[in-house]
């Protein structure tokens, strides 16, 4: 019936007559200054607890104060050291091997007494699976170690002091007695 151009200016007019019909009272009177000085957020923080994890992984995490985090750290990162140093020892036994076997002396690997017997080929297949899970535990170890940096900058990011608790927000499952089904919803609360 009105067409676009008609709602727009219907709308337009029902926002300036709004305008319009707000009016002056009087005078707010100010009892009481009721503003509180909110303790200090050092913004630098961040950027110290990266700097920190850099240096010692973990330490970033015990200068937020998150001290059950550290033992974390240290397990996951000394985990893929761990995996790193037992793939590369393990390489370097079946590197050794090959090199023997190819000047033509004996190896571990010769098959003789309680040796296993690994031909030529399966030592070249050994040292490749072994060089790529060495790779592979590397890349992992380094990953976490900036998962470790990254972690302790945002948790100095996310300080409890900087975010207010009189929002809230929760999701929210009900029955609707009219259909009697669960309903799911989201719920906002601001408290002040």
């Amino acid at each position: 019936m009105f067409g676009r151009i008609g709602y727009s200016v219907l709308i337009c007019l029902f926002a300036i007559i709004s305008c319009f019909g707000q009016e002056k009272i009087g005078e707010v009177e100010i009892v009481q200054d009721t503003i509180v000085k909110a303790e200090e957020i050092d913004p630098l923080s961040p950027a110290r607890a990266a700097f920190y994890s850099a240096v010692l992984p973990g330490l970033g995490q015990a200068y937020n104060k998150k001290y059950w985090k550290v033992p974390i750290v240290w397990l996951a990162i000394g985990t893929g050291v761990y995996f790193y140093m037992d793939n590369k020892d393990s390489y370097d036994r079946y590197q050794t091997a090959f090199k023997l076997r190819e000047s033509g002396r004996d190896d571990e690997f010769n098959g003789e007494g309680d040796n296993p017997n690994i031909s030529t080929d399966g030592l070249i297949r050994a040292q490749k699976t072994l060089k790529k899970n060495m790779d592979l535990s590397l890349f992992i170890t380094l990953g976490l170690y900036g998962l470790n940096i990254i972690e302790a900058n945002v948790d100095a990011h996310l300080d409890d002091r900087a975010f207010s608790r009189d929002l809230s927000f929760k999701p929210a499952f009900y029955i609707d007695p009219s259909s009697n089904q669960w309903v799911t919803g989201i719920n906002l609360k601001y408290n002040f």
